[in-house]
């Protein structure tokens, strides 16, 4: 279990001890270690996770069962991912700060929401049982796509189009409601959390698509900061394997958004789609292989 003191488990202090060039020891957990293969795995699979999830989301469900593959411990592979996230985030939203997208007057108030939600979601980590939730986030996160699937045109914009006039104020609610929620959940795991959050964008505030993404880049900065906070008090993120994966995960996010902005929305919300099946479908196998809870 880990105190208050941990640095790591990659480093002690400020010095990175290995056993060989291809082997990194896990310093404060017993025998484990993370070879330079395995390094360079996670890597690769940040980068490509990074740049296709600008777009999908859905990273964590990929990058954090890998780390727990690694043997890194529950609590420190999410904290870890989580200030990952944020330079993702960061490394998203950078393509789309020239456009128009991110100056819909309704920013602030889901900002101000996804922050609430995501400190309850950190603050919860220690408390709750994490089991269950990928299995009913990938459930959800599949009706709310379909869902904003079956909203759109055949132009790949919301059949509501962006006229805030034409969206009832039953529909903003219950997406301001779902953004406080969804924060939780994302400050909690993340995993499914800005794929489901553009879904909900696209079918209750009709946003467009390349809309939507820009959108929850930008609280996903927000979101995966204040749960990082939490994480950095309680002494969970290893400092090393983070900032790694940090750059790998800017680089990759940063080339995905620049990818998206040539994209139509045809092509994004096709790929988004498969994407999250393909996400949703390996995590109710993986909850099934457990013995379903």
């Amino acid at each position: 279990m880990l105190d208050s003191h941990h640095d790591g488990y990659l480093s002690q202090g400020n010095t990175i001890k290995k056993s060989s060039p291809f082997e990194i020891k896990f310093i404060e957990l017993g025998e484990k270690t993370l070879t330079f293969i395995q390094l360079i795995i996670l890597v690769t699979i940040f980068f490509i996770t990074a740049f296709v999830g600008v777009v999908t989301g859905s990273n964590s469900l990929i990058t954090v069962p890998v780390m727990l593959h690694f043997g890194i411990p529950p609590a420190v592979a999410i904290a870890t991912n989580m200030f990952g996230l944020i330079f993702l985030s960061i490394g998203g939203v950078i393509p789309f700060l020239k456009t128009e997208f991110l100056k819909r007057k309704d920013v602030p108030l889901l900002t101000i929401l996804t922050l609430l939600g995501s400190l309850i979601g950190a603050i919860l980590v220690p408390i709750v049982p994490s089991k269950q939730f990928p299995l009913l986030i990938s459930l959800f996160l599949i009706a709310i796509t379909v869902f904003s699937v079956l909203s759109s045109g055949e132009n790949g914009r919301s059949n509501q189009n962006k006229n805030p006039k034409t969206i009832s104020a039953i529909s903003k609610n219950i997406a301001y409601l779902l953004t406080f929620i969804l924060g939780i959940y994302g400050g909690f795991y993340s995993g499914g959390y800005v794929t489901t959050l553009t879904a909900c964008y696209v079918g209750l505030l009709g946003m467009t698509f390349i809309e939507a993404v820009a959108v929850t880049k930008l609280l996903n900065v927000f979101s995966s900061l204040i749960a990082t906070v939490i994480f950095i008090a309680k002494g969970l993120v290893d400092y090393p394997l983070a900032i790694i994966l940090s750059v790998t995960m800017f680089s990759g996010a940063y080339l995905g958004g620049k990818f998206a902005l040539k994209m139509n929305e045809i092509f994004l919300k096709r790929l988004f789609i498969t994407v999250v099946i393909a996400l949703a479908i390996k995590t109710f196998w993986q909850w099934l292989s457990s013995g379903g809870g």
